[in-house]
């Protein structure tokens, strides 16, 4: 299930036509450029549905194609920023195909000027200019995103509409126990037998007197969102382990083993983390964001902290789940190495705060070697059977 992306290597002279989109709601812009001329055509494609648009593209690519006398073997390569499209559009390109790539956003170099032009059709012009840089070689020119299967980007949804649910519960927790705070009501809202008491009109407000109607009747509205939220959370619980395909449940248990992992933190590390191909421990650190970002120039030296690039989800869990290795891997080498950078800081906070940060990027690269080869983390011990 994990996909291997690879580049095509091509002679640098190899006539191209390079094709960029600039995603909108209401319109893409499209920009075509074969290096023989001096600035790209632009044009827009506004077809309501989405495989008519997509469509539309492939119509002026081969428009455009005839129209600058171009092979019928010529190189096609498509490619858009990452954004809320996600990837069907390089599925579907794929499945005709077209050579497509995916572009970080954050990675396309701009002009440092206070103001700047900026439009969509600018934008579509300097992602085929960059495009056509990165296809000879200037890898700094653009990141191209790693694309997962449609598999492995279904599977997300199990923890994270998870965490959707935990969070709505509380949401509507808390919608009930502020307003009854105003009223000296102290009632422990998340007790079940809170919504009988209320619908019975038991609730009293400080002075003992009853709740005003309107707010009674919004807190027993309240409850049934709170039900119903609770409901769905029960039933996604029972079949999501089930559902989770057999790689990732493989991986998932794998980690569960290990003291210090749940298997709800093991699975959303295999869902979110765990399908990609790492080749080194650097690309684990920078996947999740948890590599220094130095600033070093002249005589000025900085530490910016972080990257905090990547699934910000995937980096607060990884910090989360440090805290509960040092609980029970009091023997690991992780947690000896963070006891002695922390030893002699009493009660610095902010100290223990940086290290642990160092320890999830640690544990990150250690969990994945675990996965890879198979190599326990040093000095780690495994639940009993």
């Amino acid at each position: 299930m994990r996909t291997v992306q690879t580049y095509a290597t091509h002679h640098p002279e190899a006539l191209v036509l390079a094709v960029s989109l600039e995603l909108a709601a209401a319109s893409w812009k499209v920009a075509l450029h074969d290096g023989r001329r001096e600035k790209p055509a632009v044009h827009t494609v506004a077809q309501p549905q989405a495989a008519a648009r997509l469509q539309a593209v492939l119509d002026l690519i081969d428009a455009h194609r005839q129209k600058w006398s171009l092979p019928v073997n010529v190189r096609i390569v498509v490619c858009y920023e990452a954004g809320q499209d996600a990837f069907w559009i390089w599925r579907a390109l794929r499945a005709q195909h077209v050579e497509c790539y995916v572009v970080d956003p954050a990675s396309i170099p701009v002009q440092r000027h206070r103001r700047r032009a900026k439009t969509d059709r600018l934008d579509a012009i300097k992602l085929v200019i960059n495009l056509r840089a990165w296809l000879r070689g200037e890898r700094d020119r653009m990141h191209v995103v790693h694309v997962p299967s449609a598999q492995d980007e279904a599977s997300r949804h199990l923890m994270r509409e998870r965490g959707q649910l935990q969070k709505e519960v509380l949401q509507h927790l808390d919608r009930m126990r502020k307003p009854l705070a105003t009223l000296g009501c102290w009632e422990d809202v998340a007790h079940r037998a809170f919504a009988e008491r209320l619908a019975r009109d038991e609730v009293r407000c400080h002075d003992g007197t009853p709740l005003p109607p309107e707010l009674r009747e919004r807190l027993l509205r309240e409850c049934e969102r709170r039900a119903f939220a609770a409901q769905q959370l029960a039933v996604l619980e029972k079949t999501r382990q089930a559902s989770v395909p057999a790689p990732a449940r493989a991986r998932s248990n794998a980690l569960a083993r290990l003291k210090g992992i749940g298997e709800v933190g093991a699975s959303r590390l295999a869902l979110e983390l765990f399908w990609r191909e790492f080749s080194n421990r650097r690309q684990v650190g920078a996947c999740v964001g948890l590599v220094p970002q130095p600033y070093d120039s002249g005589e000025s030296q900085t530490n910016q902290g972080i990257s905090r690039q990547g699934n910000r989800h995937v980096r607060a869990l990884l910090v989360e789940m440090a805290w509960t290795w040092l609980r029970y891997q009091p023997g690991s080498a992780l947690t000896q190495w963070f006891n002695r950078r922390t030893q002699g800081t009493g009660p610095n906070r902010r100290a223990r705060r940086i290290a642990i940060v160092a320890v999830a990027r640690r544990l990150a690269i250690a969990l994945w070697r675990y996965l890879k080869d198979g190599v326990i983390p040093e000095g780690a011990q495994m639940k009993s059977i």
